[in-house]
């Protein structure tokens, strides 16, 4: 049985819902298609679960600081079964609240594992949808490492749905997951390990602001293996073990559970891309500068499943989920724009970014100025007790843009969108030193930090 529409979008996430509702309320038909629950992985599987957990996280460790100074209370801590049921409020109402969306908007709604038949024929259990353009969609998955035991690796997925949190917990990778989930479980008085094949995690981060991150993590009572290349893992018993090299010498670590961070590949392997001729490789589908396939017009891309489209960040999916929709219904005119997108590490403190970091900015040539200052004896600091702050601002020399801003600390996940907002309206640091700011506020250290 064949179906046909004016578009397919493979996917119900952010980049999905942000093609299918324009192109449905410009009277286009069109059909989605997911083999998860509808919603896609911020919704269901990543930042908006992640983030209940870590405003839980925060609490109780904002309350530990504090311990000391002039407060008195007893110790907080972590009632991980009730935090996951906490969780499930936010996310068991997801898909079907979805699916009513897409039905009243008139979406034809297919479950399934889909995979293309011709180049724009994609084929979903006994059916087959027929689309004048397909849109992939599909977001990410944790990337298959190719170790002997990998079968018994536990996904970031799988461990926001833990019931209980076990004893001893290795985290293999140094990323945004790693370093984010191993905050949230060391304040659930879990022992965590963190293990990274390289010198330096969080790669895409200052190395300045890193390296104290780690310092704040060490702190907490996790462990940090940095260098460690992860070999493989096995079961033993009740627990795991966990094998890794160190230059020459060999590692082994005792887990209950070892959680895969060790970063996300685009969720395209089993569509048969070779079946309607659309270019793709191990970072996603090859796409011009409209998102539009480069071996089939009639395909385009947006979000996670995109090669090349800067962070793999919800927002930066959304938006690029719009510029495709506008290009299916008007033409090929419209190319996202990347400049200023920010990208936060939600530990805590948390760290964050935008624009430039220093390499990156000596590699163009730019002449600029670096500001960089430990803000730990900063009154914003002192006052919540946060023991390792900072901050690092690039201002271009002649025109005074901000290159790239990156801070850890209090509330810098919402004072980097400042910094955002004037590298993509092209504010100068003297706007910012000049602009008047509510006091005592976070946003009140930026005219000192430019």
């Amino acid at each position: 049985m064949d179906t046909t529409v004016d578009v397919i979008v493979l996917g119900t996430g952010s980049a999905a819902q942000s093609v299918a509702y324009p192109c449905r309320e410009a009277g286009w038909s069109v059909a989605v298609v997911d083999n998860h629950p509808f919603g896609g992985t911020c919704q269901l599987r990543g930042c908006d679960p992640k983030k209940v957990l870590v405003g839980v996280s925060e609490l109780v460790d904002w309350s530990r600081r504090m311990q000391g100074q002039r407060v008195s209370a007893p110790r907080l801590s972590i009632r991980w079964p009730d935090l996951i049921r906490f969780k499930r409020t936010f996310t068991d109402p997801v898909p079907e609240q979805n699916e009513q969306s897409f039905a009243e908007a008139g979406i034809i709604m297919r479950h399934g594992r889909a995979h293309f038949v011709e180049r724009t024929s994609i084929q979903v259990g006994e059916e087959t949808l027929v689309g004048r353009r397909v849109v992939i969609a599909t977001g990410a998955r944790h990337a298959p490492l190719g170790i002997p035991g990998e079968e018994h690796l536990t996904t970031s997925t799988q461990f926001l749905d833990l019931d209980e949190l076990p004893h001893r917990i290795v985290f293999v990778g140094g990323g945004y997951i790693a370093f984010e989930f191993a905050h949230i479980a060391a304040r659930a008085d879990v022992q965590v390990q963190v293990l990274h094949r390289g010198s330096r995690p969080l790669e895409k981060f200052d190395p300045d602001l890193v390296a104290q991150l780690v310092q704040t993590t060490r702190e907490l009572g996790v462990e940090v293996q940095l260098n460690t290349a992860f070999m493989s893992i096995e079961q033993q018993g009740d627990h795991l073990l966990v094998h890794g090299r160190r230059g020459e010498q060999e590692t082994m670590a005792e887990a209950d559970l070892v959680v895969h961070a060790a970063g996300r590949a685009p969720e395209i392997d089993k569509l048969d891309l070779e079946a309607a001729g659309v270019a793709y490789g191990k970072e996603g589908v090859s796409v011009n500068e409209y998102l539009q396939s480069v071996t089939n017009p009639a395909v385009y891309a947006a979000g996670d499943a995109v090669a090349s489209g800067g962070f793999p960040l919800t927002p930066v999916a959304g938006m690029q989920g719009g510029i495709v929709a506008k290009n299916l219904l008007e033409g090929n005119s419209h190319t996202p724009n990347y400049a200023g997108i920010p990208s936060v590490v939600f530990t805590t403190p948390p760290l964050a970014r935008v624009g430039l970091l220093e390499e990156a900015a000596r590699a163009q040539g730019l002449r600029f100025t670096t500001h960089h200052e430990d803000t730990s004896g900063w009154y914003s600091s002192r006052r919540v007790a946060f023991p390792h702050t900072g901050f690092k601002t690039l201002v271009e020399e002649r025109t005074e843009r901000i290159l790239g801003a990156h801070l850890l600390g209090l509330h810098a996940e919402e004072v980097i969108n400042l910094f955002a907002l004037a590298i993509r309206m092209g504010l100068r640091a003297n706007d910012l030193k000049q602009m008047v700011y509510a006091y005592p506020t976070s946003a009140s250290d930026v005219s000192s930090m430019v």
